[in-house]
């Protein structure tokens, strides 16, 4: 059995490499236990770019905050012989938002995973929660090291009972003697007192400290001991501001002969040292929200007299005699606690023996045994890894089409531009774009579901559309929120997309008022056809023209403005593809798979082989960059995508993704291929987390959209575009999985 492990590793000062080596030493190197040879390698998380001279066992690193890392990494591990990867999970560890880069890694995993996790929020973000579950969701086995553990895991985060099993934080298999410990430190004559680890606000060393003249009034020789470095990120953001406060408080209550500070980060073998000396440790964290804690489980391991604030490790592990409690920020509390264990030698004692005992059952010898037992099962029952493929067209996937994101941001004016996460950001007003989008979407939600609140909706958008006409039939795009213009004329995207929907309302509108206001908006509008340039100004206006000519196909006029539109982007393609670049321009940009869907339009309509033939071509052309690992990849805005070039993959957006469903779908109506229907569907999914992020981008609870992904993360805001990129591809989806049953 080979193993890979991923997590932060020695000698990087970290909790979570500490646990890394000391679980991959127990597993792969511990003869005495497992009988089984087992192998393994460990690709280590860097922070910040930081180098390290890392052991021979690491044979790859990730820099945490950059994304192609972590696919170059899971290829490695692919390629390595590895039977199963073993990851270690903390929040702080992984880049991206929340440590949202992993995913992509866990994805791409073609061997089984089992994860282990050192923090379980009880009120996670929207992301956070997001986050865990989908590493839940991949994982075979999740590992946990408290009880309270699995019950965060099934309650709020519904991940099933079955995956969750429970191991101890294990403790190295070292011991002192206290006496030679004490010599050693000299510390003979003290009664000494111990807290270790990384040092922060949330430690709560001060509530000890306030503890001590209470106990040193009767106990002089009392030393408390406080070893550790600041944590790394406190150092970043705060520097020693902390310390300082402490070495403060220490004067200003006279016991400077009384507290020690070690601003180091000890080895493993000189912690226990100091844990054996010690006759008393004490964890005296701020705040309940401790899931694990591997100090804690030092100090039970090594056989230490423990008193600790209530959070939910120390509550579990400090059970049944093993320890004593007092409350957060209790220092008189504490005060009589330490009083009662130092007047009563024979109950330090007892509570020391307790912790012993136990410790001597969570060793990392029996806690990498229990680990190898869940890796051998797991490969016995042979799983099914969890690798992407192409994705069967299935509408109950889908979450229930609601517009209430929608009504949420449509005022008597237009449906507003942008959104502050799920809340309407009025100071950026409104824009053609993205009512003429909204017009689109509730006429297709009115003629597919009849629903009355589309029905409601659409004059608004409709009449917003009329009063940015100009007279010569051009539109202006932006509206300030006091009903200002704020452009003399838009772009032609705007005029484009515009067109479009007013073509879809003359096919399919609800009334007669509707048809005719739609029909004057879109015939003034009409001269401007033939002057356009803009490739996708273009596209959007020969959809909208295909959609008119579908129920007027009389219209000799109207039929050659399409005829010579698509010749326009004809030589477009003519001008920039090549063998390898089956393109209309030197790079993929934004809202790619409009072109090619303006053609399948025209293709439709018109009959010319030519045209079908471009678009076709273009089609493949994008298919084979976007779709190639069976998920939908869009083109990031970040830096597109030029000839020659390295594509970006941020930020993504969701309007790329309705191109695309709208393409395959058009695609499917001109050859009547199914498996058009099956690609529709995989960027469908793009939405739903079938993603290069593995995030979703829907939003259960506003029933609104993210606006696209960006290097850090998920971008929380959800404004009109993609929220209506959403709704309308989600419409059809619907239509398609109609015509599909049509079809069988």
């Amino acid at each position: 059995m080979k193993l890979a492990y991923i997590g932060t590793y020695p000698p990087r000062e970290c909790g979570i490499g500490t646990f890394t080596r000391n679980l991959y030493k127990s597993m792969v190197m511990n003869n005495e236990i497992i009988k089984d040879s087992i192998d393994g390698f460990i690709v280590a998380m860097n922070d910040h770019d930081q180098t390290y001279d890392y052991p021979e066992e690491v044979k790859l690193t990730i820099r945490q905050e950059h994304q192609r890392d972590y696919l170059s990494a899971v290829k490695f591990i692919n390629l390595s012989g590895a039977d199963l990867c073993v990851l270690e999970h903390e929040f702080g560890i992984f880049g991206g938002q929340d440590g949202v880069y992993i995913l992509s890694l866990l994805h791409r995993l073609e061997i089984p995973l089992i994860v282990t996790l050192h923090t379980i929020i009880k009120a996670p973000s929207y992301n956070e929660k997001a986050i865990l579950v989908e590493i839940c969701r991949m994982a075979n086995k999740i590992i946990v090291m408290s009880h309270k553990a699995i019950e965060f895991l099934t309650s709020i985060y519904n991940i099933e009972t079955e995956k969750i099993v429970f191991i101890d934080h294990g403790v190295p298999d070292i011991q002192f003697s206290q006496v030679q410990s004490k010599e050693e430190f000299n510390l003979e004559n003290k009664k000494v007192l111990l807290t270790f680890g990384f040092i922060g606000r949330n430690k709560g060393i001060e509530t000890v400290i306030k503890a001590l003249p209470k106990v040193i009034d009767k106990y002089p020789e009392v030393l408390y001991m406080v070893l550790g470095k600041t944590h790394p990120n406190v150092l970043r953001y705060a520097g020693e501001e902390y310390r300082n406060y402490l070495q403060h408080l220490v004067q200003s209550l006279n016991l400077n002969n009384n507290v020690f500070f070690l601003n180091e980060y000890i080895n493993q073998k000189e912690l226990f040292k100091y844990l054996s000396a010690a006759d008393i440790y004490i964890t005296p964290y701020t705040n309940e929200a401790q899931i694990t804690s591997g100090t804690l489980s030092y100090a039970v391991g090594v056989g230490s007299a423990v008193v600790s604030t209530p959070y939910w490790h120390a509550s579990e592990l400090l059970a049944d005699g093993r320890g004593m409690l007092f409350d957060f920020h209790d220092s008189k509390g504490l005060s009589a606690i330490l009083l009662e264990l130092l007047d009563n030698p024979d109950e330090l004692k007892n509570l020391r023996k307790k912790a012993h005992d136990y410790g001597r059952k969570i060793t990392w010898p029996k806690t990498g045994g229990k680990y190898t037992e869940v890796a051998k099962r797991i490969l016995e029952d042979k799983p099914n890894v969890l690798v992407k493929k192409d994705i069967t067209l299935d509408p109950l996937i889908l979450p229930p089409f609601s517009l209430a994101h929608i009504k949420r941001l449509t005022d008597d004016t237009g449906i507003i531009q942008h959104a502050n996460f799920g809340i309407p950001n009025l100071k950026e007003g409104y824009c053609l774009d993205d009512n003429a989008r909204a017009l689109l979407m509730v006429l297709m939600a009115y003629r597919q579901k009849k629903d009355s609140l589309a029905l409601d909706l659409s004059p608004i958008y409709l009449s917003f559309i009329n009063y940015m006409q100009n007279k010569d039939g051009t539109f202006r795009n932006f509206l300030s929120f006091n009903r200002n213009f704020l452009d003399e004329v838009g772009s032609e995207d705007s005029f484009g997309r515009t067109i479009w929907a007013l073509g879809y309302l003359l096919g399919n509108a609800p009334n007669d008022a509707y048809y005719q206001t739609g029909r004057s908006i879109f015939f003034n509008a009409a001269p401007n056809f033939e002057t356009l340039q803009s490739v996708r100004g273009i596209a959007n206006t020969i959809v909208g023209i295909s959609y008119y000519l579908m129920i007027n196909p009389s219209d000799d006029s109207m039929m050659e403005r399409l005829r010579n539109l698509s010749y326009k982007l004809i030589r477009q393609y003519a001008e920039n593809s090549s063998d390898d670049w089956k393109w209309f321009e030197p790079m993929l940009a934004y809202d790619n798979g409009m072109l090619p869907l303006a053609l399948l339009h025209a293709a439709y309509i018109l009959k010319d082989r030519t045209i079908t033939r471009t678009a076709l071509e273009t089609m493949n052309f994008l298919t084979e960059i976007t779709l190639k690992d069976g998920y939908f990849s869009a083109i990031g805005n970040e830096k597109w995508y030029r000839k020659g070039g390295e594509r970006s993959m941020f930020a993504q957006q969701p309007v790329d993704a309705l191109a695309m469903v709208l393409m395959y779908h058009q695609a499917f109506h001109l050859t009547n291929d199914k498996e058009y229907l099956t690609k529709l569907f995989s960027c469908f999914m793009w939405f739903l987390g079938e993603n290069d992020l593995r995030m979703n981008l829907f939003d259960f609870e506003t029933k609104g959209c993210c606006d696209g992904f960006e290097s850090y993360g998920v971008n929380r805001n959800q404004g009109a575009e993609s929220s209506l990129s959403y709704l309308i591809s989600h419409l059809t989806v619907l239509l398609a999985f109609e015509e599909f049953e049509k079809l069988n």
